[in-house]
């Protein structure tokens, strides 16, 4: 990871921060970047809007893609705060983006935010679809993860999400 990583993921971790501070709101950040430039930045709206295709990184593909007139953001790279799901790496793919960052993975949060099954779809897809995008993690993991509930939290059903 580059200086230019974690200055992009800290401003996914503000856009994230943007939603407030409860785990259970699932305060998610991306960011979108090309040729050095900002081209779209949001957090996830799910509940807001509602809409359970409005990840952050969803969104972020759809207003970059809207603010350029393009289907397409080769060259782009995507920072999240969280290892995206399956669908917001699909998105990625067929957006085409370049590069994908995130911060906090599977390991460092609680299993409520992934997928039940114990598949990485992040893994399956990378290696089922394109060999043109780059896929890191990591990047400023510890403050990434400090965003959502721990592996190990107790908690009621109601907030277990994808369980």
């Amino acid at each position: 990871m580059t200086d230019e990583d974690e200055r992009w993921m800290r401003r996914a971790i503000a856009v994230a921060r943007s939603k407030g501070s409860d785990p259970a709101s699932a305060p998610l950040g991306a960011v979108i970047v090309l040729d050095g430039r900002e081209i779209a930045a949001e957090r996830n709206q799910t509940k807001e809007l509602p809409d359970a295709t409005a990840h952050a990184e969803m969104m972020a593909i759809r207003r970059a893609c809207e603010g350029l007139g393009e289907l397409e953001l080769r060259g782009a790279t995507l920072y999240s705060t969280l290892q995206p799901c399956g669908m917001c790496t699909m998105a990625s793919i067929w957006s085409k983006v370049g590069r994908v960052v995130y911060g906090a993975g599977r390991a460092d949060v609680h299993a409520m935010y992934f997928e039940d099954r114990h598949i990485d779809t992040l893994r399956f897809i990378d290696d089922a679809y394109r060999d043109d995008i780059t896929i890191e993690g990591g990047c400023l993991r510890s403050e990434c993860a400090e965003l959502y509930y721990p592996p190990d939290a107790d908690l009621p059903p109601e907030e277990l999400a994808n369980m």
